[in-house]
């Protein structure tokens, strides 16, 4: 009887011990990958921070296009305001990366942009699901599928997939720069070229012409999400 109960003891003491073990190290390795370096967040010459560092200054909760046609005045700021207040629950910074947990919506530029240069960096994990809407509209894709990211994926008469496979593995930074005049967009992904001036659609309205502006959006999926060095460039009209 006695052996049997320091057998037991001994193995509910080495389970404890591997648990805790693994949860050490589950967590050292996540704030490692999600910790910005001391170059990061900097804008190159020409291009202006969008995401500061340090907080989300300029961002704000979702409210569609469709949304902002629908409310006016005191309506549309009373939305805004209960937007903005889950938003934060849901979108945060640290370490000088935006992370978000999975479980609210799009996170908003506050201002609206028509031609310009932007550069993000993003991280997924396995099968995880994102995207960049312009102008208000879905969308460069992100993903973890053997297409690619990059792709303007709710095109339907013009091309929706990346040129080439260009992504780095899940956990691992990637970088997007998007080109956007009038309805065009290119897209580098990793240095490689994914998308080549192919116009993006009007998803709210479609076969109408795209806004001439419109919000930034980084795409709400239900999944766990990373970004950081996110810089634009406004180009003439």
């Amino acid at each position: 009887m006695k052996r049997l109960l320091m057998f037991a003891a001994v193995c509910v003491l080495t389970a404890l011990v591997a648990t805790g073990g693994q949860g050490q190290e589950k967590k050292e390795g996540g704030d490692q990958e999600e910790k910005a370096g001391p170059k990061d967040n900097i804008a190159p010459k020409g291009f202006a921070l969008l995401f500061n560092g340090k907080d989300l200054e300029g961002w704000q909760g979702l409210i569609t296009l469709p949304q902002r046609a629908k409310y006016k005045g005191d309506e549309l700021a009373a939305k805004q305001k209960d937007a903005n207040e889950k938003m934060l629950k849901h979108w945060t910074v640290k370490n000088g990366v935006i992370h978000y947990d999975g479980k609210n919506n799009n996170l908003q530029t506050a201002k609206d942009y028509g031609n310009f240069e932007m550069w993000v960096d993003w991280k997924i994990e396995t099968k995880g699901d994102s995207g960049i809407y312009l102008r208000g509209n879905p969308q460069v894709q992100i993903w973890d599928n053997k297409e690619g990211s990059g792709g303007l994926y709710n095109n339907k008469k013009h091309p929706s997939k990346p040129l080439v496979f260009a992504d780095y593995p899940p956990g691992k930074w990637n970088t997007f720069h998007i080109k956007m005049v009038g309805d065009k967009v290119t897209v580098h992904l990793n240095g490689r070229l994914v998308v080549d001036e192919v116009p993006l659609e009007n998803y709210w309205e479609k076969g109408s012409p795209l806004p001439k502006k419109g919000p930034i959006e980084l795409q709400h999926h239900n999944d766990p999400l990373w970004f950081k060095n996110i810089y634009i460039k406004e180009l003439p009209d």
